[in-house]
């Protein structure tokens, strides 16, 4: 498949019709939204984990020096705790250009503080898009996000502004942590 899934994106009708829609951010739609929403709400989803296995050739680096975001991993008995937008349909324009380096929607299950439930949608970048690049050690991930930039800024940015978010929601993510602290190595070395 290739990264750029706009296309692919925007033939999704799941939800057409309906005049707002429920959507997750697990990554850096934490704390940066850039669109407008009617409501945000803090939420979990279950069975997944974040990962930094998503190159970046648009945003947290380049084609000849990817960046490394997140995407989900299946991950049976996890909990992934994140944000949920209710947004309206117009803002998935917007979506689909910002998340088209090889992440598509998918439909998942949302479970909000208040113990309510509801469907919205996630954008999830899986093994099969051309900018996928894999599982690696938390060491080699943090030198690949500490030596990225890209037309969004410093890989590390993302990082540091994820971690810093997740700590606000209270939420303890081994993976991003272990990265963060490699990354602050680097730099104390």
């Amino acid at each position: 498949m290739s990264a750029d899934t706009i296309a692919l994106n925007q033939r999704m009708n799941r939800f057409d019709g309906q005049p707002q829609v429920w959507l997750f951010g697990y990554g850096s739609l934490i704390w940066k939204t850039e669109f407008p929403f009617i409501e945000r709400r803090r939420a979990t989803i279950r069975n997944w984990s974040r990962r930094f296995w998503q190159g970046s050739h648009d945003h947290r680096g380049t084609p000849d020096s990817p960046g490394r975001v997140l995407t989900l991993v299946p991950d049976h008995g996890s909990v992934c705790a994140g944000m949920g937008y209710l947004i309206t349909p117009e803002v998935f324009d917007h979506l689909d250009h910002r998340e088209k380096n090889g992440y598509l929607r998918h439909v998942v299950e949302l479970r909000f503080d208040d113990h309510s439930v509801d469907n919205g949608l996630i954008y999830i970048a899986d093994e099969n898009n051309a900018a996928y690049l894999g599982p690696a050690s938390d060491e080699e991930i943090a030198r690949q996000i500490d030596r990225s930039t890209g037309p969004s800024g410093d890989n590390r940015d993302y990082l540091f502004h994820l971690a810093d978010a997740l700590r606000e929601l209270g939420e303890v993510d081994v993976h991003v942590f272990a990265i963060e602290r490699h990354l602050r190595g680097l730099h104390a070395a």
